[in-house]
């Protein structure tokens, strides 16, 4: 496995992407019919969809310098490259791909 980032530049990234993911959801829910709550403990960021009751996890695994989503439409594996969040299998963008299981889970389109 190559890693190209120590772990505190992973963490810091990592931060960052939780970050971004819960100040977007916030706007989106306050200028959109998305209702989700989030709540973070340390590296774990739950998003729950209020009206279905249904959850994303999104997690930092520091060992193996990825984001992780688990989401009704499975579990998905990224690590960053040149900049962006890869997904492991596919290398589909990490927030485009969130961005479609928020709209699906939420019923509201949203992008990140």
């Amino acid at each position: 496995m190559e890693c190209s980032m120590t772990e505190s530049e992973f963490l810091a990234a990592a931060e960052a992407a939780l970050g971004k993911i819960e100040t977007a959801l916030e706007q989106a829910a306050d200028h959109t019919d998305l209702d989700v709550e989030c709540s973070r403990s340390g590296n774990v960021l739950e998003i729950e969809f209020v009206d279905n009751g249904s959850k994303i996890i999104v997690n930092s695994q520091a060992p193996m310098q990825e984001l992780w989503i688990a989401a009704k439409s499975g579990g998905f594996h990224y690590r960053q490259k040149d900049g962006s969040w890869l997904n492991t299998r596919d290398g589909s963008e990490f927030f485009t791909a969130l961005s479609g299981m928020i709209s699906a889970q939420g019923g509201v389109p949203i992008v990140l």
